[in-house]
């Protein structure tokens, strides 16, 4: 074990920093952010292989496959962060986006001894979900050598679905396993092993990028706004009013009354404002449109007056 981690650059020792302890905590401070500022340049240079990932991601989620994170510890985290953002932003059933985390959802609060360890453990959860050839399953450790992690992909292509394997170590047996291996060396951390640190940084901003990415794909979003927003609860019914007020320049009793009658959907108000055209019209233009406002804006300017 000890001679695997010596390979690893996420578990590396920085020896300039081996009494860090002593500096002043503005110098501590100085010197953490200066390394966090190296992220996005290592995210950048995988920019390639995460945009491959994503377009295959958006075909298998087309058809109607889900997006599966696996993860253990900090990595399982943010997995399932990530996943449970989807359903506010763009109206996902919980089940389109998953994260499932070694240990289950008591890891997500305190360790549990072991389980990062078993690769059975990996496809035992993704038995449990049903996981089908449709799916996208993203395996996500900072080292890309974690068991439980590359366990979720190899039983994934086993079954046909699409793997992903994000790391922050070059060479991966995670990256090498999967379909899509993605991996940004953000090199070792201000505590030595703490991966929680840059890696996860890194880790966070690919994971955003893979899910919204996707959902733009997916028609979820009309430009830069969030067309799909689930509006549960005052905050959000203020920003769904403000997001077809942008997205049409319509006045405010005009918005609230597209609103009104599409029964709160965003995507059918505005369709209702530029399409002119009624609320079970825009449901169903949207509909046949496999839910892009854009085409189905296409299809009302289209149609024939009458």
């Amino acid at each position: 074990m000890s001679t695997e981690f010596d390979t690893l650059t996420t578990e590396a020792h920085r020896p300039e920093l081996a009494e860090i302890d002593r500096r002043s905590t503005l110098e501590i401070a100085r010197t953490m952010n200066a390394g966090d500022a190296l992220v996005p340049a290592a995210v950048a240079e995988q920019l390639p292989a995460i945009a491959a990932a994503i377009d295959a991601a958006a075909d298998r989620m087309a058809r109607g496959g889900r997006l599966v994170y696996l993860g253990a510890g900090t990595a399982g985290r943010l997995g399932v962060l990530d996943a449970s953002e989807c359903p506010p932003t763009f109206n996902t059933d919980p089940g389109e986006v998953m994260g499932l985390i070694a240990g289950g959802p008591t890891a997500l609060v305190e360790a549990v001894e072991g389980a990062e360890d078993s690769k059975e453990l990996a496809a035992d959860d993704l038995a449990r979900i049903g996981l089908t050839p449709d799916d996208v399953v993203v395996g996500v450790s900072a080292s890309g050598r974690t068991p439980y992690a590359v366990g979720a992909v190899e039983h994934a292509a086993e079954l046909g679905a699409l793997t992903i394997g994000l790391s922050c170590n070059a060479h991966s047996p995670l990256a090498a396993a999967a379909d899509h291996g993605i991996e940004v060396v953000v090199g070792p951390e201000l505590i030595a092993g703490s991966t929680r640190l840059k890696a996860g940084t890194a880790q966070k901003l690919v994971l955003n990028m893979i899910s919204t990415i996707s959902m733009i794909r997916l028609g979820k979003t009309y430009g830069n706004l969030m067309v799909d927003v689930r509006a549960s609860n005052e905050k959000l019914r203020a920003r769904s009013r403000r997001i077809v007020t942008l997205a049409t320049d319509a006045p405010e009793d005009v918005v609230e009354d597209a609103l009104n009658a599409t029964g709160g959907e965003v995507k059918h108000a505005i369709l209702v404002i530029l399409g002119e055209v009624d609320a079970p019209t825009a449901a169903r233009l949207i509909e046949e449109s496999h839910g892009h406002l854009r085409a189905a804006l296409r299809r009302a300017l289209d149609a024939p007056a009458g």
